[in-house]
């Protein structure tokens, strides 16, 4: 399997940065904010880059079977399937400050649900995931339906006008996935993966080690993405990681949310490499694992603002950091027309 990935432009991002050494302030006074204005004129080909008018995130949802090592039983996924469908989830009330579109999909929940509209449903895979400490995440075959899923689901909203993609998951038990993903494809130990997700204490996150350090051994060296995936993932982080790979394919940015999307870059990287030139890490999560597969990928956060929550939460506070980096290229003055 093989992709064509555009480059960013460099032209444009040296017009970038040679227009921001000419504002008004000192050289680098605006630090991060120059940074991501280089970076967005790049992905745009413009300087100034292009308005993220039309910023849109993709929920992924699905059970995972290690869902025992969570604070929260499993039934909690399809119950906030609804919560998202109703507009009260964490993201969709952050979203909605920044103007961003929430789509809840269900690639993988335990559950029927029974009445939510038939596009939720469109893209499931199968209902939950193996319990990756005694058996594979997945069936053959299914990991890369799941990721060609995503691409799909990348197309729809590209098509239908977004400017900006943002990953969100949802799904109890991810960051044991997550972790187990991360130190499998970086050859890293449980323990320095594992965190305390969501919320568990000390020995609860032992126990999390336990079996992250049980599906390391099941699944042994294997390291080809998609028998990766099989064995230690999920269906939601296949989906997720051709989502990503397919928002670079289209040449529109990305935004990475927290751990679940961090340890489906590090997998999309090795499906398509070059991909991550178009994305950026939006928040650093508390989670250990993400700033391993952040440190590989070669992103630095945006923010930092301690969240766990997942949904894509995160990344959605950094939308207002980019809008405000495009804005000093767009509107800040000249060093060589003061005066005139």
């Amino acid at each position: 399997m093989t992709f064509t990935i555009p480059l960013p432009d460099e032209t444009a991002y040296a017009a970038a940065r040679t227009r921001l050494d000419g504002l008004v302030k000192p050289l680098g006074a605006l630090g991060r904010l120059e940074d991501l204005a280089a970076w967005l004129s790049a992905a745009h080909g413009s300087v100034p880059p292009r308005e993220l008018t039309d910023v849109r995130v993709v929920v992924f949802a699905g059970d995972h079977g290690v869902s025992g090592c969570s604070a929260y039983p499993r039934e909690v996924t399809a119950a906030m399937v609804r919560v998202f469908l109703a507009g009260k989830s964490g993201v969709s009330v952050l979203a909605g400050l920044v103007g961003a579109q929430v789509r809840v999909l269900d690639i993988a929940v335990d559950d029927d649900l029974e009445g939510v509209p038939a596009e939720v449903l469109a893209h499931k895979i199968r209902r939950g995931s193996g319990s990756i400490d005694v058996e594979d995440a997945l069936a053959p075959g299914e990991a890369l339906r799941a990721f060609e899923a995503g691409r799909a689901i990348a197309d729809e909203e590209i098509d239908a006008g977004a400017d900006l993609l943002i990953p969100g998951d949802m799904g109890i038990g991810n960051t044991a996935v997550a972790a187990a993903l991360v130190a499998a494809r970086l050859g890293l130990p449980a323990d320095e993966v594992v965190g305390t997700g969501t919320g568990i204490d000390e020995a609860g996150r032992q126990r999390k080690v336990a079996v992250v350090s049980a599906a390391l051994a099941r699944a042994g060296a294997v390291q080809e993405p998609f028998a990766l995936l099989t064995a230690l993932g999920s269906a939601c982080a296949a989906a997720t990681a051709g989502f990503l790979v397919q928002g670079a394919v289209r040449g529109v940015p990305v935004l990475l949310d927290g751990v679940f999307s961090g340890a489906a870059a590090v997998v999309a990287r090795e499906i398509a490499p070059g991909a991550e030139r178009w994305w950026l890490a939006g928040h650093r999560s508390t989670e250990p694992s993400q700033a391993f597969a952040l440190k590989a990928l070669g992103l630095e956060p945006i923010l930092d603002f301690g969240l766990r929550l997942g949904e894509g939460s995160g990344a959605v506070q950094a939308v207002p950091t980019l809008r405000a980096a495009r804005a000093i290229l767009a509107d800040m003055g000249l060093l060589a027309d003061l005066g005139s």
